[in-house]
């Protein structure tokens, strides 16, 4: 698609899996709302195309569907609610919207999902930040979506509210097989929520992709910046004990990390930091309490003036490490080399996209 305002120009092109939920990442101004109002039908391109499951959408100069007809439910970052309307007359406002096609979900089972059955009878004006979304939300899924684009859906509420709604669009995610597009600057929803990314850079594709593979592309650690720099990998859940902590599988090894709200065969996505991993090429000794991998190294890029980036294939997966220059030539890092990594600290950052069981 290719469309110009003003000084900026947009040229974008990808391909992703439906359903699954697809990432728009990339700064503010880089253009990943302008793509979804072309998708909706709100913009209209210059030259281009876009088709959804088979369908043509647009093609210059044949095809324009108008955007009451395209079946795509837009959720935008400010709710956008009617104030005159109670919860359930917003949430009931889609349904009526919705055309002759298969329900998504039951109006009662859409409350349910969405933690909406205490709040029906309040107006807009009695609700938090995250709870208007929900709403927001619920409402574009009874019109009966083929499609749902959320524009940085979190972006108006605190850390508190944006914690306290990422779980039920996981819940969005794993139960409905609807395609998603999900605007959104901050890596921490991608990486909870993403089965695909399009890292979007000036209004043009950077590098797009499964979440492990982006989490290690140099377009990616150009948006986030040293202390974002890491790697994405995914593992299974093989117990969690009395105090929260997790056990998972990744590649040939297992680490422990907190995860209080897993179970046994979950799958989850593990982020590690450059920054959290000590590389070493003997196994450590009398070192107890910390996670240990071992693996070899698969790739070297330069890090700055003075560091490197060491990938290690730690039996499918891949972890990063940040070393010094003079350090990895005195360590002699070879590619092939089998080395250890110390990791001081991992997190779960959420649910694999296919569901929670292996």
């Amino acid at each position: 698609m290719k469309l110009r305002r003003g000084a900026f120009a947009l040229e974008v092109a990808f391909d992703a899996p439906t359903p699954g939920v697809v990432a728009l990442f990339g700064a503010s101004g880089s253009g990943k709302t302008t793509v979804i109002d072309l998708c909706a039908g709100l913009l209209r391109p210059e030259a281009g195309r876009i088709e959804l499951d088979g369908e043509v959408l647009f093609d210059a100069g044949r095809v324009d569907l108008p955007s009451e007809r395209r079946a795509i439910g837009y959720v935008f970052q400010d709710a956008r609610l009617f104030p005159h309307r109670s919860v359930a007359g917003n949430l009931r406002y889609g349904a009526q919207r919705a055309r002759a096609r298969t329900a998504t979900a039951s109006f009662e089972a859409i409350v349910e999902l969405l933690g909406l059955g205490a709040l029906l009878d309040r107006r807009p004006h009695q609700l938090s930040g995250g709870e208007r979304q929900r709403v927001a939300i619920g409402r574009a899924l009874l019109a009966r979506p083929r499609l749902l684009l959320l524009d940085e859906p979190l972006a108006s509420i605190d850390r508190a509210r944006r914690q306290e709604v990422l779980p039920y669009l996981e819940r969005l995610r794993d139960r409905f097989r609807i395609p998603i597009v999900y605007v959104s600057h901050q890596f921490e929803e991608v990486l909870r929520l993403a089965t695909h990314v399009v890292l979007i850079d000036g209004g043009r594709v950077a590098a797009q992709g499964g979440v492990a593979e982006i989490s290690r592309d140099p377009a990616l650690r150009a948006l986030l910046g040293a202390d974002g720099t890491g790697a994405v990998v995914e593992g299974v859940v093989e117990r969690v004990d009395a105090a929260g902590v997790a056990l998972v599988r990744i590649g040939t090894g297992r680490i422990t990390v907190p995860a209080e709200s897993a179970r046994a065969g979950w799958r989850v996505r593990v982020q590690v930091r450059a920054n959290e991993v000590v590389l070493a090429t003997e196994a450590p000794r009398g070192v107890a309490h910390v996670n240990l991998l071992e693996g070899k190294i698969a790739a070297r890029a330069p890090d700055g003036p003075a560091d490197e980036l060491i990938e290690v294939d730690i039996g499918g997966p891949r972890l990063v490490a940040r070393v010094s220059r003079q350090r990895a030539g005195e360590l002699g890092l070879d590619l092939g080399r089998p080395v250890w990594l110390v990791l001081s600290a991992a997190h779960v950052r959420g649910g694999f996209p296919d569901g929670s069981s292996s």
